[in-house]
């Protein structure tokens, strides 16, 4: 049986990246909202409690039944989680006057397996505003800081139970991946094993037993998660896949050919279909960004199902969802709020009256590209930036129209090409062109001219939760804005977008 790692998540920003972290170390995690930690099954080989924007004293902070698994299972306690264990075992926390965030200074007192490798004194990042007091009953101290006395401390005796005041998943502690290890194997007793090729050779096992002799259908975008869903599909069943390739007009330029001739290298069976129009007549006086996308969604669900209907035995709808859309949806304050609507094309399933298969809803997105490798998916697919599915819909702030789509293509073209030319497309996360709803004077020649503003935005991430705008040279934004203003009739200025995730969004739409 697959060694299974649980964080229970009372809310905390950096949760995923325990996750992350632990599966970086070869070993299988998953994350469980706090309100569903009863249902965690005893077979797991340890539990991590995440941190929380709560304290433990506020009337509405996330409580489990820690009886659960201290002293079932090794247990490791941070931040918010070690406060919630001290305050489970009758210790005591205080309101710390000061939030203690940032780095902070951890001075190891006292010898143990869980500092194996670690130096006695290290760096590490505090994110919290109680601190603990008065340690429970039948803990020890092991480490303090400056401020905090009771930054690391154990169960003394049983299943193990370590805490820590600090996080041990955030890059600026310093030791923070020796901490995990050694709980994960010296502590827990992993064994590792969570790989690539180990998920792979076991997905494609499981989908065999899954689909049987069933046929699939998939709704392609070209990008990295359908990509590698696709593979990963037909490595189990071959041509009972069926792979629909759908343009909806906003596209980037030439990417419709440029897919399906991709696809053709994987032996895929793909069938490529023009809607274009449908779209447009959809979307025509549309300005709203999230009436835009139920549009596109809407249209989208419409010619997917006439196709779908000239095909025979057909069971599933195969979507390439991934760990943070799971993660997303199962929030610890319920469904999140309505940013923009969800990439995958909702309706689906009931109108065509189909089972859900999602290979890749155990990966992030990194992993997702590391698995498509181990596969044979080619580089150029897995290192193709993400691409919302409305397209330059929601690049288009405003209305669409033909016309406005024809100049964001060429536009985005030329941004896109420029930055693989000069090797700068595999240093960023994301890249993109969008057309803004303005018009501004400028100067061609001996004429005056009132035309259209370009943002051009790039990004780099590892998930794409948050990201950083690119520091792009200037030589190169220079080259791109002469060209798109020289090249592209109808623009006469652009500009360069320089915010990061939060508070914006990668999109602007």
């Amino acid at each position: 049986m697959q060694e299974r790692i649980v964080i229970v998540d009372f809310g905390s920003q950096f949760t995923q990246l325990i996750s992350r972290r632990v599966r970086e170390l070869g070993v299988y995690s998953e994350i469980i909202p706090f309100q569903k930690a009863s249902e965690i099954s005893a077979d797991v080989q340890a539990v991590i409690l995440s941190g929380s924007p709560f304290s433990v004293k506020h009337e509405h902070a996330p409580m489990i039944n820690l009886d659960q698994f201290v002293d079932k299972v090794p247990v490791l306690a941070v931040c918010y989680g070690a406060q919630y264990l001290a305050h489970h075992g009758a210790g005591s926390v205080a309101f710390s006057g000061t939030r203690e965030y940032g780095k902070a200074h951890l001075t190891v007192t006292k010898d143990d397996i869980f500092f194996n490798n670690v130096p006695k004194e290290s760096q590490v990042w505090m994110s919290h505003s109680d601190t603990i007091t008065v340690l429970p009953k039948g803990y020890e101290l092991l480490g303090s800081t400056e401020d905090v006395q009771n930054a690391i401390f154990r169960k003394v005796e049983g299943i193990p139970a370590y805490a820590v005041q600090f996080h041990p998943e955030v890059y600026h502690t310093q030791a923070g991946s020796q901490f995990l290890k050694n709980f994960l194997f010296d502590i827990a007793g992993c064994k590792g094993g969570w790989t690539p090729a180990a998920f792979a050779e076991g997905t494609i096992t499981a989908l065999r037993k899954q689909l049987g002799t069933d046929g699939v259908l998939l709704g392609l975008s070209g990008g990295v998660d359908s990509s590698v869903a696709a593979e990963l599909l037909h490595q189990a069943i071959g041509d009972r896949l069926h792979c629909f390739f759908i343009d909806n007009g906003l596209l980037r330029k030439g990417e419709f050919e440029e897919v399906l001739d991709s696809y053709k290298g994987l032996g895929l069976n793909v069938k490529g279909i023009r809607a274009e129009q449908k779209f447009y007549d959809a979307l025509k006086g549309l300005s709203d960004p999230e009436l835009k996308r139920k549009a596109i969604g809407r249209v989208f669900v419409e010619v997917f199902v006439e196709e779908a209907k000239k095909l025979d035995n057909i069971q599933w709808l195969a979507q390439g969802t991934i760990y943070p859309d799971v993660i997303e949806s199962a929030s610890v304050h319920g469904p999140s709020a309505t940013i923009k609507s969800h990439h995958n094309v909702g309706g689906l399933p009931e109108k065509l009256d189909l089972k859900i298969v999602e290979p890749l809803r155990l990966l992030f997105k990194d992993e997702v590209r590391k698995v498509g490798a181990e596969i044979g998916v080619p580089g150029h697919i897995l290192k193709r930036h993400p691409f919302p599915g409305p397209g330059l819909g929601i690049r288009i702030i405003g209305d669409i129209t033909e016309e406005k789509v024809k100049i964001l293509q060429e536009a985005d073209a030329i941004f896109i090409d420029t930055m693989k030319a000069q090797g700068l497309y595999d240093k960023i996360w994301q890249a993109g062109t969008i057309l803004l709803p303005t018009q501004t004077v400028g100067v061609m020649g001996d004429e005056r001219t009132y035309e259209r503003v370009v943002a051009l935005r790039a990004v780099t991430s590892t998930d794409g939760m948050t990201a950083e705008w690119a520091d792009l040279p200037h030589d190169f934004l220079a080259t791109v804005s002469n060209q798109i203003i020289n090249r592209v009739k109808g623009i006469n200025r652009v500009v360069y977008d320089i915010s990061t995730k939060p508070p914006a969004t990668i999109e602007w739409e």
